[in-house]
C-alpha cells in the first residue's frame, strides 16, 4: 500500500468484547488504518455504516446484538462497499463463511499479524469464479 493510500485508509471495528475491539483497533493502526468507528453490536455498526464510509470493516463473530450477517448486509449496501473481514474462533466454524453472501476474508483465531495484513490487502488479482 502506498503512503498516500495508507494515510487515507479507514476502518470500522465491530466486536462484542472490549478486549477484542482494542486488539483489532491496534492491529489496524499498526497497518496505518484510521479507525473511524467502533461498535459492540450489529445495530450500532449498521448506524455507523450509514454515517461513515470506511474502506474496511473488521468484525468479530461475537456481537452484543444482531449477527455478523446483519453487518455484512449493511456493508454490501454501503456506497462504496467496504472490504469486510470476519474474525472467528478456530474451535467453532461459522456459517457466514459458507453463506452465499460472504465476507471478503475470514480469519480464524489465533491468527498471525501477517495473516491480518493479507486479509486487509486482499488478493492482488481477482480470481475467476469457478
Amino acid at each position: 500500500m502506498s503512503a498516500t493510500a495508507a494515510s487515507e485508509a479507514t476502518a470500522l471495528v465491530v466486536a462484542g468484547d472490549d478486549e477484542t475491539r482494542v486488539l483489532l483497533r491496534g492491529l489496524l493502526r499498526l497497518h496505518h488504518y484510521r479507525v473511524v468507528g467502533e461498535a459492540e453490536g450489529a445495530h450500532q455498526a449498521i448506524g455507523l455504516l450509514r454515517q461513515t464510509t470506511p474502506g474496511v470493516v473488521v468484525s468479530d463473530v461475537n456481537l452484543v446484538d444482531g449477527t455478523f450477517a446483519d453487518v455484512l448486509e449493511a456493508a454490501h449496501l454501503a456506497s462504496p462497499p467496504p472490504r469486510v473481514i470476519l474474525v472467528v474462533p478456530s474451535t467453532r466454524p461459522h456459517a457466514a463463511a459458507e453463506a452465499s453472501t460472504r465476507p471478503d476474508a475470514v480469519l480464524q483465531r489465533p491468527f498471525r499479524i501477517r495473516q491480518f495484513a493479507e486479509a486487509l490487502q486482499g488478493p492482488a488479482v481477482p480470481t475467476p469464479a469457478s
